[in-house]
Order: C-alpha cells, then sequence, then structure tokens
C-alpha cells in the first residue's frame, strides 16, 4: 500500500481508534494513523494517514476546524456532552434573539482551559483518567481563535443548532460551557460533526463501508500546489540524506517542497523558524513507485 491520505466520514458511535483498526483491517495497511480526534458521539471528517504519510501528522493537526452541531443550555454534563452524568440543571427561559445576541459579544480569541474529560496530559496521565478516578487536575488554558460561530435555529426551547470555526486544539465541547458562562448559564454538546479541515471538506469524505484503495489521495497529489524550490545536484544530494537545511543552502519563508532539476519531488520542509528548515517527509523515487504498481498489479 503506497503513503496517502484518506477521507474518511466517522460515524456516531465509533471511536477514532474504531475507525483506524477498521480501516487497517478492511485495506490490509500496516501503518495507519489520524489527524484530530472525534469523540464517539461525535461525527464527520477524519483525516487518516497511511503509511510514511504518518509522518505529516503535525502538518494537519495544526489546521483550522470548521463543525456544526447542537448546544443543550440549562444542562452540564460531567463530560461536558451528553454521553455523560447529568451534574447540574437551570431553567433557561431565553429567546433565540437573546442567545444570538450573546453569541455576537463572544470573544473571538480567549484562553480556553481544556475540559477535564480530555487527553491532555498531567504528570504523564491524561485528564479523562483523573477525571474517571473523581479526581480533578489543573489544566493549563491555551489560547484559541473562534474566527465564525452562527447559532443558526432553535430546536427546542433549550437547543440551539451552531456553526463555528476555530483555531486547532479548541474544545466545542468547552466552548458551550463558556458561552453559556459568559451570560450566566450553563451548557453541553449533544450533538457534533465536523465539516472541515484545512483544505479538506466532508463533502469529499467516503462513508467507512464504501473505502477502497482507489480513495486514498497520494501525498504527490496533496502537495502538488505547494511551494517548489528547484536544488542542485549538490543539495539534492544532501536532502535524500535527510540533512536540514538553512539559509547557506536555501531562503525561503515558508514551507517547501525541494524537487530536483527534472521536478521530481524529493521532501517535504518545514520552515522551523530564522531560515532553519526540517525535513519531515521524504518522497520515493520514480524506480520505487514504478516497483510499487507492479506489486499492487498495475502493471502486467
Amino acid at each position: 500500500m503506497r503513503d496517502g491520505i484518506l477521507l474518511v466520514n466517522k460515524p456516531v458511535g465509533m471511536t477514532s481508534h474504531d475507525v483506524i483498526d477498521y480501516i487497517k483491517e478492511k485495506l490490509n495497511i500496516k501503518k495507519i494513523g489520524h489527524c484530530g480526534t472525534l469523540d464517539p458521539f461525535a461525527s464527520g471528517l477524519l483525516i487518516i494517514l497511511i503509511n510514511n504519510a504518518t509522518k505529516l501528522q503535525q502538518l494537519f493537526l495544526k489546521e483550522n476546524k470548521e463543525y456544526e452541531g447542537t448546544f443543550i443550555f440549562g444542562k452540564k454534563y460531567d463530560t461536558l456532552d451528553i454521553t455523560g452524568n447529568l451534574i447540574e440543571e437551570k431553567d433557561f427561559e431565553l429567546t433565540l434573539k437573546d442567545v444570538k445576541k450573546y453569541i455576537e459579544k463572544f470573544p473571538s480569541e480567549y484562553m480556553q482551559t481544556p475540559p477535564q474529560f480530555s487527553a491532555v496530559k498531567v504528570n504523564g496521565r491524561k485528564g479523562y483518567e483523573y477525571a474517571r478516578a473523581n479526581k480533578e487536575v489543573k489544566l493549563t488554558p491555551r489560547k484559541v481563535s473562534i474566527y465564525n460561530l452562527l447559532i443558526t435555529n432553535r430546536l427546542t426551547k433549550d437547543e440551539f443548532r451552531f456553526m463555528t470555526k476555530v483555531s486547532s486544539g479548541t474544545y466545542i465541547r468547552k466552548l458551550a460551557e463558556d458561552i453559556a458562562t459568559s451570560f450566566g448559564s450553563i451548557a453541553s454538546l449533544s450533538s457534533l460533526n465536523r465539516i472541515s479541515s484545512g483544505r479538506f471538506h466532508l463533502k469529499e469524505a467516503i462513508n467507512l463501508a464504501d473505502i477502497t484503495k482507489n480513495n486514498i489521495i497520494s501525498t504527490y497529489d496533496f502537495f502538488k500546489n505547494y511551494p517548489k524550490l528547484e536544488v542542485s545536484d549538490y543539495i539534492k544530494h544532501l536532502v535524500i540524506n535527510g540533512i536540514y537545511l538553512d539559509e547557506r543552502q536555501i531562503k525561503i519563508d515558508e514551507d517547501f517542497i525541494a524537487v530536483d532539476q527534472d521536478g521530481e519531488m524529493l521532501a517535504y520542509y518545514l520552515n522551523t523558524g530564522n531560515y532553519k528548515y526540517k525535513p519531515i517527509y521524504f518522497f520515493k523515487t520514480k524506480e520505487e513507485r514504478d516497483r510499487e504498481k507492479i506489486e499492487e498489479g498495475e502493471y502486467i
């Protein structure tokens, strides 16, 4: 199986790891990972990386995400979604107009403390491990950006549909609680669906039952519009040997793909600042790609 990217429409009820196990067995893949966990009660776009493309995980994790879902006001669950235990209730009397007014006032950037039920680690243990043991730990707030936040309609007295676009690392469960806190109420999530991550949209994703190896996006296709830098034969030798580059060889203010003088992609380099570049992913040679095609029966 070649390196690549698979866009999956994760169904409600499965963990992200369940999806990985399903695809691994169905397509007989040895090395596989995902970018950005979706809770079991959530659905939507899950980006799967295959073989050496798993080295690109950080590239996808830092992308902005878009979600749609349902806030339920007046109810707080320990997990901040309806799969947990209901621990507090309050009367909720606000109108749709009132809620939209408060949403408009909510800051576009703030310090968000991750929920207790999260995978954030404290002293080597994940937050949810402490939470399940009824031990509360102090989690470090992180700056998050809310680029777009809309209440689209009211479903019931206390449930409201929403759409939002947020920065990487934003917990939508905690966003629900923080919004409610801003006007003296409580809230949790009753549904969540990820509709985009970076350049990829849920419309491009495949249902699990329909996935085949033909749905895999090659890393060549993914990177085809990235900035490319043609390198000399001397620097090509450095690149294929995994050497870090700096301003002595190249000077560019962004990530780039090093290509040889024939236009063959060699490696994806991450700009780490101060004109220093780290090789993250190496492309296979034409000979290696041809050998893969023969092994997969594309050449007779």
